[in-house]
């Protein structure tokens, strides 16, 4: 039974993928490709290509924020490139029942629309997440114009995050109680993946 049991192990991780998204390419605000579709154990490769970015997971109802809870969400951290070396940072998909989501925490990065998701759904999609940005900048705009237009001289600036309650509605998200659903590889330029972290309901 032992026996089987590690054959199950070894045959997994070697069928495991290894997904590729490149962080800022053309210098632009850009996770390439915006979204992928990945299996329990594939594992997910960053490669960071140009200036100081991060991949900070969020949800879907708060594009825009870290997620802390019901845990912490997986973040690399500000990754810049120098030169002609480009850094990568990988983590494992855990389970792959549900979408994951994340955001460049880089000032205004998420703001212009530098956002990424693993395993979006119908009712869950890429193009609903941005939705939720979108009207969350709306949102602060308004808040914006109509402080400074009430004479007090004072301008109040809403962060995208902040307001995301007022694009909920709008795109109709709902928020459930999980797991961040992934495990950190961290900063290396070459994975060796030795066994597959399992479990976790995913956001």
């Amino acid at each position: 039974m032992r026996f089987f049991v590690v054959i199950a192990a070894i045959a997994s991780i070697a069928s495991a993928a290894n997904i590729t998204v490149k962080v800022g390419e053309n210098d632009g605000l850009t996770y390439d490709p915006t979204n992928v579709t990945a299996a329990a154990g594939d594992i997910i490769q960053f490669e960071f290509v140009a200036k100081n970015h991060t991949v900070t997971q969020s949800t879907f109802a708060d594009p825009c924020q870290k997620m802390t809870t019901p845990t912490e969400g997986v973040d690399s951290g500000f990754v810049p490139v120098n030169g002609t070396t480009f850094p990568v940072w990988s983590f494992t998909v855990n389970n792959a029942s549900a979408p994951l989501w994340f955001y460049c925490a880089q000032t205004g990065h998420c703001a212009k629309g530098m956002v990424f998701a693993i395993n979006p759904t119908a009712n869950k999609s890429f193009a609903a997440f941005q939705v939720i940005i979108a009207a969350a900048l709306a949102t602060a705009s308004n808040s914006t114009s109509s402080s400074s237009a009430s004479g007090s001289g004072t301008s109040i600036t809403t962060s995208a995050g902040a307001s995301a309650a007022t694009a909920r509605a709008s795109a109709s998200a709902s928020s459930s109680t999980a797991a961040n659903g992934a495990t950190t590889m961290g900063h290396n330029s070459v994975i060796l993946v030795a066994a597959l972290a399992i479990g976790g309901v995913l956001l």
